[in-house]
C-alpha cells in the first residue's frame, strides 16, 4: 500500500446557508468518504475552493477533518499558494495537528522559471517534517513544474515524498517514475486517467470523482493491480461519464457538490466566483449516476 493510500479524495468544502463553513456537514461528508472507498483525504485544495478560505478556515477546516477522521484515513492539507512566505507560515501552522502531509501548489499567476519552481518548494519544505505533496496542475496555474525539477527536489528534499500529477503528459509521467528515489510516489490527478497513468507507474489517484463512486475507482485500481487489466480497461470504461460529468462546462467543485446533492450528501453551495452547476449539466450529472447505481 502507498504511504498515503491508493484512492485520495480531494475534498470539497462544505458551507452553509450563510457561506459560512459547515462543520456538521463536515463531519458527514468525511464519514461518507471513509465508508465508500477513500484511503485519504487531501483538504483545502482546488476542489476543497483553497482561494476563497482564509487562514483561520484552513486551520478550522483541518483540525474537524483530522478530529473526525482518526486514524481512519491519512488527512493531507493543502498550504500551498503562490505566495511562498504564506505558504511557509500556513505549513508552520499544521505543525503537531498530527496530519499525514501538506500538498504544494505549482504557484499560479506568478509563472515562475524552473529554477523559481525549486526555489519556491524548496523553502516551504525545509521549514516543515512533515511529508510534502507537489502538485503539477498546468491547466490552473499556466506553467508546467517539469520533469527535471521534480526530481531534483524528490532527491535533493528527504521530505518530498509525493507528487499529484494532472499535466496529462506521459512521457514527463514517465520520466518522472522511472528516475524518482525509492519511496516517491506519483498519483494521477485525473481521474479519467488514472488508469493509464497506473500503467506507467503511478500508485493511485488524488480523485474527484470518488465523492460519488469512490468504491468503484478502488476497485478499478484492486483489479488493475492483481493483473486484471481487461476487467479494470471495463470499469474504466463503465466511470468515463462521471469523470466526464465532474469537469462539465460549470466546473469544479459546482459538478461535483451538485452531485454529492443528488446522492443525498449535500455539501452547500459556493463561494463567488464560483456558482452552482446549470441545469443541463446537473441533468448530464444525473445521468452519469444514475448510470452507476448511485441514485
Amino acid at each position: 500500500m502507498p504511504r498515503f493510500g491508493r484512492v485520495l479524495t480531494a475534498m470539497v468544502t462544505p458551507f452553509d446557508s450563510e457561506g459560512c463553513l459547515d462543520l456538521r456537514a463536515v463531519g458527514r461528508l468525511v464519514e461518507h468518504l471513509l465508508a465508500t472507498g477513500s484511503d485519504g483525504l487531501v483538504v483545502a485544495g482546488t476542489t476543497g475552493e483553497a482561494p476563497t478560505l482564509s487562514k483561520d478556515e484552513k486551520l478550522e477546516l483541518f483540525r474537524e477533518v483530522k478530529l473526525v477522521t482518526g486514524d481512519r484515513a491519512t488527512v493531507i492539507a493543502g498550504t500551498g499558494s503562490n505566495n511562498t512566505a504564506d505558504s511557509i507560515e500556513l505549513t508552520r501552522a499544521v505543525e503537531g495537528m498530527g496530519l499525514d502531509g501538506v500538498m504544494l501548489t505549482g504557484p499560479y499567476y506568478n509563472k515562475p522559471s524552473q529554477e523559481g519552481f525549486y526555489q519556491h518548494f524548496r523553502a516551504i519544505a525545509q521549514e516543515t517534517s512533515l511529508p510534502v505533496v507537489l502538485y503539477n496542475v498546468p491547466g490552473r496555474t499556466s506553467k508546467n513544474i517539469e520533469a527535471a525539477t521534480v526530481l531534483r527536489l524528490a532527491q535533493e528534499m528527504p521530505n518530498v515524498v509525493a507528487l499529484k500529477e494532472a499535466g496529462g503528459d506521459f512521457e514527463q509521467i514517465t520520466a518522472i517514475c522511472a528516475g524518482a528515489p525509492a519511496g516517491f510516489e506519483v498519483y494521477s490527478g485525473e481521474d479519467g486517467l488514472t488508469l493509464p497513468m497506473l500503467a506507467v507507474g503511478c500508485v493511485g489517484v488524488i480523485s474527484v470523482a470518488s465523492h460519488l463512486a469512490g468504491n468503484k475507482i478502488a476497485e478499478m485500481i484492486r483489479r488493475f493491480e492483481a493483473g486484471e487489466v481487461h476487467e479494470a480497461a471495463r470499469m474504466h470504461q463503465e466511470l468515463a461519464p462521471l469523470f466526464r460529468a465532474c469537469f462539465l462546462p460549470s466546473g469544479n467543485p459546482a459538478c461535483v457538490k451538485r452531485g454529492l446533492e443528488l446522492i443525498g450528501v449535500p455539501a452547500g453551495g459556493l463561494r463567488l466566483p464560483l456558482v452552482p452547476a446549470s441545469e443541463a449539466d446537473t441533468q448530464t450529472l444525473r445521468s452519469a449516476c444514475a448510470g452507476l447505481g448511485l441514485i
